[in-house]
């Protein structure tokens, strides 16, 4: 996707793009990821306010086709296809997730995750995904890993995360792609 492609509602994420792009290239290369090598399966916003979170929907919906609006763990997300995908370093992603505000505020409102898919036993995500760590990433100071089960309402398809953060850019790992997590709502 080009820059031209960002509706007017979504200048403040065009701006944010390149910030985030090299922050995520800087942070995979501290974790000693080859992100060329992965999976990524979407790219995840942050916002503080309702308002601002509708204007991104609104963006986004002129740009792609919303599939799914759910409430997980208590708040509204969104999820969009892309009709062209972004170019974030050096991936090509096609899906967005637009989670409304919670109770947790985040330092920078933009981009702040991407998530990759790591097929397999569910039961083994975790040890899976710290296994692509290089031994300095688990040391240093300042990352920290989360584990978490987000989960919808008619969810069938197991997904605990394993996010990996330095207090400003996540990397996020599970088991299935967002549109395997939908579909399988819908049987």
């Amino acid at each position: 996707m080009t820059e031209r492609s960002f509706p007017p509602e979504l200048d403040d994420l065009k701006t944010d793009l390149g910030r985030f792009e090299e922050s995520l290239q800087s942070f995979a290369q501290r974790l000693g990821l080859r992100l060329n090598d992965l999976e990524v399966d979407h790219i995840s916003l942050r916002c503080h306010q309702d308002t601002t979170a509708m204007r991104w929907q609104q963006g986004l919906r002129q740009i792609g086709t919303e599939f799914s609006a759910a409430m997980i763990n208590g708040r509204q997300i969104c999820l969009f296809k892309l009709d062209d995908p972004l170019f974030v370093a050096g991936r090509q992603i096609d899906v967005v997730e637009l989670p409304w505000p919670g109770e947790k505020r985040y330092r920078h409102e933009g981009w702040e995750h991407i998530e990759v898919v790591l097929r397999g036993d569910h039961q083994t995500l975790g040890m899976r995904a710290m296994a692509l760590l290089s031994d300095d990433a688990l040391t240093q100071p300042g990352i920290s890993f989360k584990t978490s089960s987000p989960q919808g309402e008619n969810e069938r398809l197991p997904n605990p995360t394993l996010a990996v953060t330095d207090g400003q850019t996540t990397i996020k790992f599970h088991p299935w792609r967002l549109e395997e997590i939908v579909a399988s709502e819908q049987n």
